[in-house]
């Protein structure tokens, strides 16, 4: 019975892991549709829909699994926050399988709008689904990406386990997930030119695969030619855990109290946590 209700609980939160990150796909990756395919919205419209992707995704799969959505987070748990290493292999499947349906939805629901921009399916739409150093049109070179992608996931990282931890000033009203949306707008109004800021492996690797079996030849590379779609996901890997031991090192031994939150947890206005 123990070991049904242990599978039972896993099988949830795998679940809600693909419908969160399949959630946030679906905004993000449809408003870069809109806007560049279609002509509608702007880089700040692109910004504030991929935080608000996160923050609906958050909102939807924090009570079950934490709402981690994001490998690199996943990861960063494991190694300072005590998260089940057996269960990591799982949840980065998981979330990188949301955001590969989400990016068929929307290659699906835009094929018209995509086919008319670039009848080809070539990188003048690759960025709609994967990022690209320099946006696809500055001279950044796969370095210049990579150390993009290391810093942009450890300030991501660092300020989500500060958000989230209850030993420090976490959001009450479960407003978190609220907070973490407008940490990535920020970030990707402040840190998206050099790689795009695509700040999780699964949010790049899903939608690049989904690209890739719907006509986008060149889906691995960039537009120099050179192989980078592991840029994205090596560095957030990299960066999630940086950002992870920078807070545990700087901020972490100071706090004083009894009870410490995973990050993902929601906390709630009585100071308790969801389970």
């Amino acid at each position: 019975m123990a070991e049904q209700t242990s599978r039972r609980e896993l099988v949830g939160e795998l679940s809600a892991e693909f419908l969160g990150t399949m959630i946030l796909i679906l905004f993000g990756c449809g408003v870069v549709a809109q806007v560049v395919a279609a002509g509608i919205g702007d880089h700040d419209s692109i910004a504030w829909a991929w935080g608000l992707g996160v923050t609906m995704g958050v909102y939807v799969a924090a009570r079950l699994s934490g709402a981690h959505i994001n490998p690199a987070v996943t990861v960063a748990l494991a190694c300072f926050k005590g998260f089940e290493w057996k269960k990591v292999g799982p949840y980065i499947v998981a979330q990188t399988a949301g955001a590969f349906v989400a990016a068929l939805l929307v290659r699906w629901n835009y094929t018209e709008v995509l086919a008319k921009t670039d009848p080809g399916h070539t990188i003048k739409t690759q960025g709609v689904f994967s990022t690209l150093p320099g946006n696809g049109a500055l001279p950044v070179s796969e370095l210049g990406a990579l150390r993009d992608q290391v810093i942009g996931t450890a300030i991501l990282v660092l300020v989500i386990f500060a958000i989230t931890d209850l030993l420090n000033t976490p959001p009450g009203a479960n407003l978190a997930p609220l907070i973490i949306g407008l940490l990535v707008v920020a970030i990707g109004m402040a840190w998206g030119t050099d790689a795009g800021y695509a700040i999780n492996p699964a949010r790049d690797f899903g939608p690049r695969l989904a690209s890739y079996i719907t006509g986008y030849g060149t889906a691995w590379r960039d537009q120099y030619g050179n192989i980078y779609f592991w840029v994205p996901i090596v560095g957030p890997l990299v960066g999630g855990v940086v950002g992870a031991a920078i807070y545990k090192v700087f901020i972490s031994p100071y706090l004083t109290g009894e009870e410490e939150q995973e990050p993902g947890r929601i906390p709630t206005p009585d100071g308790e946590h969801t389970d």
